[in-house]
């Protein structure tokens, strides 16, 4: 295996502009460019990317990067192209084109680092080409996801072992942010790690305080405690709905809030996600699918209204907060109503085989796809419009779609934002010829030479219509109409700007009444939702041990001692030191009767040898109501 001339500290400073990696990066660097195949679990925020884009740059070919959601991917890239670094994407919303010309860019170009979901690993046209390549390093990101025993088990990860055949020496890195014993053995296991390297980081997270709160009215809990504690926030609900009433009700309360659900449009999620990042908004509504990949260091607290399916995915939620290593607060707020919910949806997790069948052949008729075709190929999927076209009820069709992908026959990309994408189909000489022989287009492919440059005559770039448009003073329909043309004309390759759900099929279509579901299998996926969801529960309703220790305990990690700061751990400070507790309560209304302070002024004042201790008789008393917040933080006597 050939080294390139810089060393991975070198890289890291060109790069990425840091001195020093953090630990463990740098030991699994060494790791990875020793040729040793790793198994790296670092906690949400632990700069997993790094890890395997600092070597697949100190190394000579294309590091093959396995990722699950497309978003993610085109972050990724979007942020290595700031960098300057060469990489590339494929996945199930380019066209066959496109997927070419990106494949042929990794055999005979600079790409050093190509993306690519795992349904794409299997097609015909992957590894024909994987096997001219000069591959580095295999990275398989979010790696539980080749674990039945994982809580986001894809089946197309079984298929990794693909690209391991066709090139057995190449080292390869899981990286995961959690992951149980037998998920760890899974991953280990199902790539074929051979003699792996494992790198740990703890899953303690020793500045969040985890509190869980049983509330019959949780807007009201919610409002209260958002009022205590400064600074940004999430708040995450369980349906897309309940993102814009609840940040509705919040901007009544004079908290500001914006909302994000991944059925809104790109330009509209993108925008609020940009007014939470720079401040502008304080609180974040969403569903679960905010938060992979946002870098904003400073949250300092995240609220579920409700419980989510599995610790796994409260962990990797509940983290997002307090990246900065400053105090923070994962809070839950749940009812009796909500744990109910979570075990009905885990009992009604199993559909029956005739039902999925039904569904099945519903996505036959849907797409109008013949018995034998549609491997590989994907759709633009409206949800709402198949269960109305079938009359299929929404709760069960959604249950019923989620087991044939975990069967491995569909996926569903929820909702991809397709960029607009161009590529010159003719060379300089031929493009010259056209330009004089047709003057009215002269004006816009000169602007598409001037902003994309020469790569369009070898590669797709992203285009932006809108900016062509202001650049050669015409409508941007005016620019989508002379793309199609010069399309039409076979000038170059177009696909314009979109904002569809995909739905892939992963095998050619089977006759619904012949499909192999293995009735087995899924029964055991439905008891391994029933453990999830039951340890979630259990997670919630206890009321005795240090919540880290719980958490800690459901990944196979001992907490050496009590966390101290979650609200188990409080409690018993409290109960113990109920001398101190009761002298800090009469010092700060003592103080804050005499002059309004802020928190840090109160502390310096009152000097107190247990900070934790001291934010909770502070949490108690804005409770009581014995003090409040004005609009500057300052406290007041009530």
């Amino acid at each position: 295996m050939a080294i390139i001339q810089y060393t991975p500290q070198e890289i890291l400073r060109k790069y990425w502009g840091y001195e020093h990696f953090r630990s463990p990066q740098d030991q699994i660097i060494s790791s990875l460019l020793s040729g040793k195949d790793t198994l790296a679990l670092l906690p949400t925020g632990g700069g997993k990317s790094i890890c395997y884009q600092v070597p697949a740059l100190a190394m000579e070919g294309v590091c093959i990067v396995i990722s699950p959601l497309i978003a993610l991917m085109e972050d990724q890239i979007q942020q290595l192209k700031k960098r300057n670094i060469e990489c590339a994407v494929i996945h199930s919303g380019m066209t066959k084109e496109q997927i070419d010309i990106t494949l042929d860019n990794c055999i005979y170009g600079k790409i050093k680092l190509l993306y690519l979901s795992p349904e794409r690993i299997e097609t015909e046209i992957f590894k024909i080409r994987l096997a001219k390549m000069t591959v580095s390093l295999i990275a398989v990101d979010e790696a539980h996801c080749i674990s039945e025993w994982g809580y986001d088990f894809r089946p197309a990860y079984l298929k990794i072992g693909t690209i391991r055949e066709i090139h057995p020496k190449v080292p390869l890195i899981a990286l995961t942010a959690s992951a149980t014993e037998r998920v760890k053995k899974d991953i280990t296991t199902k790539l074929n790690l051979r003699q792996p390297a494992l790198h740990q980081r703890s899953f303690s997270r020793d500045n969040i305080s985890f509190v869980v709160r049983k509330a019959e009215n949780k807007e009201a809990t919610m409002t209260e405690i958002l009022k205590r504690v400064n600074g940004p926030a999430i708040v995450y609900v369980r349906s897309r709905k309940g993102t814009k009433s609840i940040a509705a009700f919040l901007g009544q309360k004079g908290i500001s809030s914006t909302w994000y659900h991944a059925g809104m449009k790109f330009d509209e999620r993108a925008q609020r996600q940009e007014e939470w990042i720079t401040n502008k908004k304080r609180v974040m509504v969403a569903t679960n699918a905010f938060g992979m990949g946002i870098d904003k260091s400073d949250v300092r607290l995240v609220i579920h209204l409700g419980l989510p399916e599995s610790l796994e995915a409260y962990y990797q939620e509940a983290g997002r907060g307090g990246r900065d290593g400053k105090r923070s607060y994962a809070v839950l707020l749940y009812n009796e109503s909500d744990i109910t919910a979570l075990e009905t949806y885990s009992k009604e997790a199993l559909p029956d085989a005739e039902y999925l069948r039904k569904i099945y052949q519903g996505l036959a008729n849907h797409f109008q796809l013949a018995e034998g075709a549609g491997e590989a190929v994907s759709y633009p999927f409206d949800f709402e419009e198949f269960t109305s076209k079938f009359s299929f009820k929404k709760s069960q069709a959604h249950l019923a779609l989620r087991r044939l992908e975990e069967s491995g026959f569909i996926h569903i990309e929820d909702r991809h934002h397709k960029q607009a994408t161009l590529n010159l189909n003719v060379d300089k000489s031929r493009l010259y010829q056209f330009q004089i022989a047709n003057e009215d287009f002269e004006p816009l492919i000169q602007s598409i030479l001037r902003l994309y440059g020469a790569e369009v005559f070898s590669e797709f770039v992203t285009i932006s219509e809108p900016r062509i448009a202001q650049q050669i003073n015409r409508t941007i329909k005016e620019v989508k109409s002379q793309l199609q043309h010069l399309k039409e004309l076979k000038i170059l390759r177009y696909q314009p700007a979109s904002e569809i759900p995909l739905l892939t099929w992963i095998t050619p279509r089977w006759d619904a009444n012949r499909l192999p579901l293995n009735t087995a299998d899924l029964a055991k996926r439905a008891r391994i939702m029933t453990e999830k969801s039951e340890a979630m529960i259990h997670y919630t309703r206890q009321n005795k041990t240090c919540r880290q220790m719980v958490m800690l305990n459901y990944f196979n990690e001992k907490l050496p001692q009590k966390c101290g700061i979650c609200d188990r751990c409080l409690e018993e400070k409290k109960r113990k030191d109920k001398t101190r507790w009761n002298s800090f309560r009469e010092q700060i209304l003592t103080i804050v009767s005499q002059k309004p302070r802020s928190l840090d002024e109160l502390e310096s004042e009152i000097t107190p040898p247990d900070h934790h201790l001291f934010i909770e008789v502070i949490r108690e008393l804005l409770e009581e109501g014995e003090i409040r917040y004005d609009e500057f933080w300052l406290v007041h006597p009530k």
